[in-house]
């Protein structure tokens, strides 16, 4: 079974206004810190009675060593107000190579490996920054196989 749908694509990314929390967090602790922070931005948005424009994602600040820097949320419209530790963010608008990754969470690196294989295979300079939207609700889709991850990596 392949982990792509297809090849990683050079895309354009536009500007997109997002709410999350951003903490450093230790690797062994993103599945928490990802439950935390995706109920504390819908109980936010809920409050502000708005809802979330596009599914949850996360993005990562440099690479992840045992720790990373990291803010976890959902993409929201530009009137969003930052509240508690919620705050607002933003997706920048970049070129970047894009890939959905099919398959458990614990082999994304398959996934990012192969974005790495494409930009320094065309000369391309990868951001230190890139994130992760889960299309796939692990509740709602038990079998990790089947869960879908689109992974946006900016280029320099």
């Amino acid at each position: 079974m392949s982990i792509l749908d297809q090849q990683p694509a050079l895309i354009r990314t536009t500007d997109q206004p997002t709410a999350v929390v951003r903490e450093r967090v230790p690797m062994a602790n993103l599945r928490e810190f990802f439950g935390r922070a995706f109920g504390a931005v819908m109980a936010a948005a809920q409050a502000q009675n708005t809802s979330p424009t596009g599914p949850p994602f996360a993005m990562y600040h440099g690479m992840p060593t045992d720790t990373v820097e990291v803010e976890a949320g959902f993409p929201v419209s530009p009137d969003f107000s930052a509240a508690g530790e919620v705050i607002s963010g933003l997706l920048p608008a970049s070129d970047a190579i894009e890939a959905v990754h099919k398959g458990p969470y614990d082999t994304l690196e398959r996934t990012y490996s192969l974005i790495l294989e494409r930009m320094s295979a065309e000369g391309m300079t990868p951001s230190q920054t890139m994130w992760e939207f889960y299309l796939s609700d692990p509740v709602q889709e038990p079998d990790p196989a089947k869960w879908q991850t689109r992974v946006v990596w900016p280029i320099i």
